[in-house]
């Protein structure tokens, strides 16, 4: 009788961490409140000010492998606070248990973006100090964040922070998982199966030539391209309206998940 109680004592534990481990692996079927918060940091090699935002589950215990999320915000004309202009995203996704910080890339001392000319030229310095930007709060958060998941980091980025994203994809392939943008339209989408490269479309502004994968190069590298049909370039951030921003979760999360 001793050991039978001792073997259903040991069923017994073995059931409790089963259940505890399959809820840190399945956090994503959670909702969790969220913690926002704010900083700027300084970048001394280029002697530059960068703000972020940090959108932070609630939990009693750290979440195992907690994944990141970089976001890179549309082109603002320098004015402060774009990288809180997506909001029902950055929430949603730190209330699904994800770790989220968003760059303010552009400091009202910056050039303006350069509307003239060919964009791949002209605006390129932009996407390089944009790439840079991320490269740093990448490194910064290792030292302060080394707890979560940095062999799979995420970048979204949209409209012109789409292009930096994709542009830091190119450059440094190996340090990113996954590249989710929102209507980027200059920087052309690596053709790789690693990172894995994701991106939603609106309907109303087309991406220049050579952007986009054809659709072989789609089928041959799993690359996804969606267009969305009720959503405009401008609606991708905030200004968008309950059902674009529900469409936008539902697609990202489930490029996160896969």
């Amino acid at each position: 009788m001793k050991i039978y109680l001792q073997i259903l004592f040991c069923f017994f534990l073995l059931s409790c961490n089963s259940n505890k481990n399959a809820t840190i692996t399945k956090v994503n079927n959670l909702e969790f409140e969220v913690k926002t918060d704010s900083a700027s940091w300084l970048d001394s090699s280029r002697n530059r000010l960068i703000p972020v935002a940090f959108y932070s589950p609630i939990v009693n215990d750290k979440i195992r492998n907690q994944q990141l999320v970089i976001i890179s915000h549309g082109y603002g004309e320098n004015k402060p606070g774009a990288n809180k202009s997506y909001s029902y995203l950055t929430k949603k996704l730190a209330s699904k248990g994800y770790f989220v910080i968003s760059i303010q890339h552009e400091l009202p001392t910056d050039d303006l973006l350069p509307l003239t000319g060919i964009p791949q030229v002209v605006r390129r310095s932009n996407w390089e100090r944009g790439a840079e930007n991320i490269l740093f709060v990448l490194n910064e958060l290792k030292k302060i964040k080394p707890e979560l998941d940095f062999n799979h980091v995420n970048l979204i980025g949209h409209s012109n922070g789409g292009d930096m994203a994709v542009l830091f994809a190119h450059k440094y392939p190996n340090t990113v998982d996954k590249i989710i943008s929102l209507d980027n339209r200059r920087m052309e989408l690596p053709r790789t199966s690693q990172p894995k490269i994701y991106s939603l479309r609106s309907n109303d502004q087309p991406a220049d030539e050579g952007v986009l994968p054809t659709v072989e190069a789609q089928k041959k590298f799993g690359i996804k391209i969606i267009k969305l049909p009720n959503t405009i370039h401008n609606d991708m951030n905030d200004r968008g309206n309950k059902r674009q921003k529900r469409e936008i979760n539902t697609y990202v999360l489930g490029f996160l998940s896969e």
